[in-house]
């Protein structure tokens, strides 16, 4: 049995872009949580600073993250996101289960 492909996504909103930004995470939340393979997709914004925001993923194994990353959603998304926030794009840190 193959793992789970578990990461995280943290970015920064720019200045005055942070509610376009939770909107945006929301609307694309909803179709992810819809995929095949996707166990776990939560968009979260941090408490001490609203700019900021951490996103919690799992996905069955990896052939549904790929399937992820291919979605027709995913293109459009990531280019609305890249102009709203700091960085060049999403920060990925990806994890393993103990």
């Amino acid at each position: 049995m193959s793992e789970p492909t578990i990461l995280h996504a943290t970015f920064t909103a720019r200045p005055g872009e942070g509610d376009r930004v939770a909107a945006l995470l929301r609307d694309f939340a909803e179709g992810v949580r819809a995929e095949d393979g996707n166990i776990v997709f939560d968009a979260t914004r941090l408490v001490d600073d609203s700019d900021r925001f951490f996103v919690y993923e799992v996905y069955r194994d990896d052939e549904a993250f790929q399937a992820h990353l291919a979605s027709p959603a995913g293109v459009p998304f990531n280019a609305a996101l890249q102009e709203l926030i700091v960085e060049p794009s999403s920060q990925l840190t990806f994890l393993r289960r103990l």
